[in-house]
Order: C-alpha cells, then structure tokens, then sequence
C-alpha cells in the first residue's frame, strides 16, 4: 500500500507546523551559508550550491531569503548574537573585578565564540566586508554595538574610581580597529598562531583603554 502525506489539524505534516517548517528550513540555510561562506567564500557561493548543501530547492531558498546578501546577515548576524551572548555572561561571572579582568574575559569570550571555528572567523572578519552599501551599514551598526559595550565598561570604572575621567570616545573604536586588523590577518595567515596568542596580544592592547 502507498501511504501519502497528508497536513494534519492546523496544517501539520508529519507532527510538525508550518511555522516549525520554515524555522528548520531557515536554520539548514544558515548553516549552508556558514560552510559555504566560511570555505570557499561569500563571491564564489552561489544560491544553487546553497541551497544543495541544506539538501533544499532554490525555491525554497528564496522563500526564506531574498538574496545573497540577506543570507550572509543572517549568518553573521547569528554569529554576533553568538558572541554578545558569551560576552555577557563572562562580564556576569567576573562583575566587580578591575577593567583590565573584565576587558580580558570580554576579548577571551568574543573570540572563543567568533574564532574557535575558523568559518565563523572568516564570516565575521573577512567575507562581510565590503560587500555593498546595505551590508557595509549593517557591519557598521554592529560595531557600533560593541563600541558600546567598551563605553559602558569604561564608565563603570569612571564611576568606581578605577580610571580618572577624560574623553575616551574614540578608544573604543580604536580597539575595535585592532581586534578586526589581527583577526583579519589571523584568518589568512598560512601558519596561524594559536588563538591563546590573539587573545593574550588583544588583552594587552586593552590596557591603554584606561590610559
């Protein structure tokens, strides 16, 4: 006998929702993305091979996104949600400590959460840059979320009295600078250091922060 699916009460095929559906076809694309922008980069991945990988049509691709470029912020912006996640957390655990423990456990927990696979590190800091004006706004945004997070670990110290008060404005986008710089060069080195070295380098730069 030939069994035929059927949608069940309120559309749902195989015990599972349309809603539930889509959410797992987004979640495979994702995931496509991260292996094909990750590797073989974002110019050279077409939608085809895409949605080949997440084992989908094309069709069903441009159900969940518009574009090339929607998938790849969706993708990084999956990896930023990832490390502002684990960043909080780390300055959670290390709350009243000195700027300099707290700016270390930062860097330590950002780049655990964007470099300990080197796709998700090619995502963040190579293949998002420079793609076109709407994707370049989007990076730009987000950096300045995690300038951010520098200003207000920066006022906290103020505040305590850790560091004297002055214009630091433009510190942290300074060292946000430098963060993508090494990681940028990190990614494309042929013989890479060990990312305790990165992360061992970065905390040391931030030291200035309290200049």
């Amino acid at each position: 006998m030939e069994y035929v699916t059927r949608p069940g009460p309120q559309g749902r095929y195989a015990g599972r929702s349309a809603e539930e559906r889509r959410a797992d076809r987004r979640a495979r694309l994702i995931e496509a993305g991260l292996e094909m922008f990750g590797t073989i980069g974002y110019a050279t991945s077409t939608v085809g091979r895409i949605a080949k990988t997440a084992n989908l049509s094309t069709r069903q691709y441009y159900e969940e996104f518009s574009s090339r470029e929607d998938l790849l912020i969706a993708v990084y912006d999956t990896i930023q949600s990832d490390a502002e996640r684990d960043v909080g957390e780390a300055l959670a655990s290390c709350a009243g400590k000195s700027l300099g423990d707290r700016m270390a456990a930062a860097i330590s927990a950002h780049l655990r959460s964007t470099a300990t696979d080197l796709r998700r590190a090619r995502v963040a800091f190579v293949e998002i840059i420079g793609v076109n004006p709407g994707v370049e706004a989007h990076r730009l945004q987000t950096r300045r979320r995690w300038a951010a997070v520098i200003n207000a670990l920066l006022a906290e110290a103020v505040e305590s009295g850790e560091i004297p008060e002055r214009d630091r404005r433009l510190a942290p986008i300074a060292f946000i600078g430098a963060v993508n710089g090494l990681a940028q060069d990190w990614c494309a080195a042929e013989d890479r250091p060990p990312l305790d070295d990165v992360i061992d380098q970065l905390s040391r730069l931030a030291t200035a922060l309290s200049a």
